[in-house]
């Protein structure tokens, strides 16, 4: 039997993990076999995406979005595809989405199309849904510094890009996530109650 893939996206700040791993505990709780995983990946790859996002290191965007790719290819064979045959719900914080919808600030969207074209779509991906202003504050309050994505103009941007990815993509809701954190963690129970029930 197949499991279930599940994806969080949303700009820097909405609060993809703490929503996560949220579900991954609720799931857990339920007696689910329960898988939680993030893009980048802890690999080398992800590595050196991790440190150029940090702006540790420079390179253009085109390498970075191909990196990206490189990443997620390994996290799918080895990771994400193996997990789902054996019938585990897999939740991942972030996936492709992520590249169409920040990648395409600096690259053509359809050239990310194409390279993310093989990779398994999820059975759900949640969009969190918060102003840019909300998601900054946010950051700033939880960590020292931004990254290469955080600014004001940047973020609205890739918020208004998930908006059009949610439109040409299958199975994909957008949940606001301005509401409190217990809000926003029942509207996603919801959700996902909704697709086990259908499964």
């Amino acid at each position: 039997m197949r499991g279930l893939f599940i994806v969080f996206e949303g700009i820097d700040g909405a609060g993809l993990t703490t929503q996560a791993k949220l579900l991954e505990r609720y799931l857990r709780k339920k007696g689910y076999n329960v898988i939680l995983t993030k893009e980048p990946t802890d690999s080398l790859i992800g590595g050196l995406i991790r440190a150029a996002l940090r702006c540790e290191w420079k390179t253009d965007p085109v390498t970075l979005q191909l990196l990206f790719a490189a990443d997620r290819s390994h996290h799918v064979t080895h990771y994400i595809l193996p997990s789902l045959r054996n019938g585990k719900i897999v939740i991942s914080d972030r996936y492709l989405f992520s590249s169409l919808a920040y990648g395409s600030i600096d690259c053509d969207y359809d050239w990310l199309l194409t390279i993310n074209k093989h990779f398994p779509l999820p059975d759900l991906t949640i969009v969190l849904d918060v102003p840019a202003q909300i998601a900054i504050n946010r950051i700033a309050e939880s960590r020292f510094g931004f990254e290469l994505f955080e600014n004001i103009e940047k973020l609205e941007q890739v918020r208004r890009n998930y908006h059009k990815i949610v439109r040409e993509f299958d199975n994909m809701i957008i949940v606001d996530g301005t509401k409190s954190i217990e809000e926003v963690h029942r509207e996603i129970v919801k959700q996902v109650e909704k697709l086990l029930t259908s499964g």
